[in-house]
């Protein structure tokens, strides 16, 4: 980890940059490929090209079981039912505020079933992610439907449980984890993609599918997963992570600003404010451990 604490050289800083644009444009790229792809057989391809050929050249990084337990949380759980939200439920740029209330599931996951303490801080971040889905549930103008609102959410509670299991697994090669684990979102996606979409719809998809589409795949796998997640995990072996996880707020500014530039999403006042709130609690309980210290910094005697 880097000596320097805090202090980001230029260079690193715009790799996290570029990470956190990736992930935040990339909600613009799947919704301009649901166009083209049933959304399951969409997932689909993403980790099919995220692991292959990717397996044949990274170990195997944990167990066997977290494998599977984290593939079918992400892969079908998380970007399965996110993908559906998105194919004509919910906008781009709403879509990549309201998952990150993963966040909030991922504390209260940890409340429930690892008895972990929330603190004061965490209540009151809580409470202001709280009050911008709210905002969110009162106010309408097209950007979503209770459909997608709600499977946005399922979605923020499937990458939650996923938090949860991939903490379990221990610090591990991301990029190996993150092909691995495709093995286990493959299947899933594959089979609700057979049963809920069919042959035939599958069949025209991909014989309809051109350079951009494949395109938008592939930018699904290498981009967003693999340099991603690889790059993310590079930072944080080299930064603490209070330096680094931060930056991760900046994903729905470029989710809400490149939805807007590219595909003329409104951006009234409510869907502002409700934002504001939303990434105030996420920046409260992602600072909190560094308010906290200055608390009793200047408390103690």
């Amino acid at each position: 980890m880097s000596a320097s604490g805090a202090r980001l050289p230029w260079s690193h800083a715009l790799l996290a940059l570029a990470v956190v644009a990736v992930w935040g444009t990339n909600f613009v790229v799947i919704k301009l490929a649901l166009g083209s792809l049933p959304p399951l057989l969409f997932a689909t391809l993403r980790f099919a090209c995220a692991l292959l050929p990717a397996v044949f050249f990274l170990p195997r990084p944990a167990p066997w079981r977290n494998l599977a337990a984290y593939g079918a949380l992400i892969g079908a759980g998380q970007f399965g039912v996110m993908f559906i939200a998105m194919d004509g439920h919910i906008s781009p740029g709403l879509v990549s505020l309201v998952i990150q209330t993963q966040v909030f599931f991922t504390i209260a996951l940890a409340l429930v079933l690892a008895h972990e303490c929330v603190q004061p801080l965490q209540w009151v971040a809580l409470a202001m992610g709280a009050a911008g889905l709210a905002v969110i549930v009162v106010n309408t103008d097209g950007s979503t439907t209770p459909l997608g609102l709600v499977l946005t959410l399922l979605a923020a509670l499937s990458w939650a449980a996923g938090n949860l299991v991939g903490k379990r697994a221990g610090r591990v090669n991301m990029l190996a984890y993150m092909v691995w684990m495709s093995l286990f979102a493959v299947p899933p996606l594959a089979a609700l993609s057979l049963v809920f979409e069919g042959p035939a719809a599958i069949r025209h998809a991909l014989a309809g599918a051109d350079a951009a589409v494949w395109g938008a795949v592939l930018w699904q796998a290498v981009g967003n997963t693999l340099f991603g997640y690889a790059a993310w995990a590079w930072l944080l072996a080299r930064h603490p992570a209070a330096t680094i996880v931060p930056m991760a707020l900046l994903v729905p500014v470029f989710g809400m600003a490149a939805s807007a530039w590219w595909l003329g999403e409104s951006l009234p006042g409510w869907k502002l404010g409700a934002a504001a709130l939303v990434i105030g609690g996420l920046a409260l309980n992602l600072l909190r451990p560094r308010v906290h210290a200055r608390w009793l910094r200047r408390v103690s005697p």
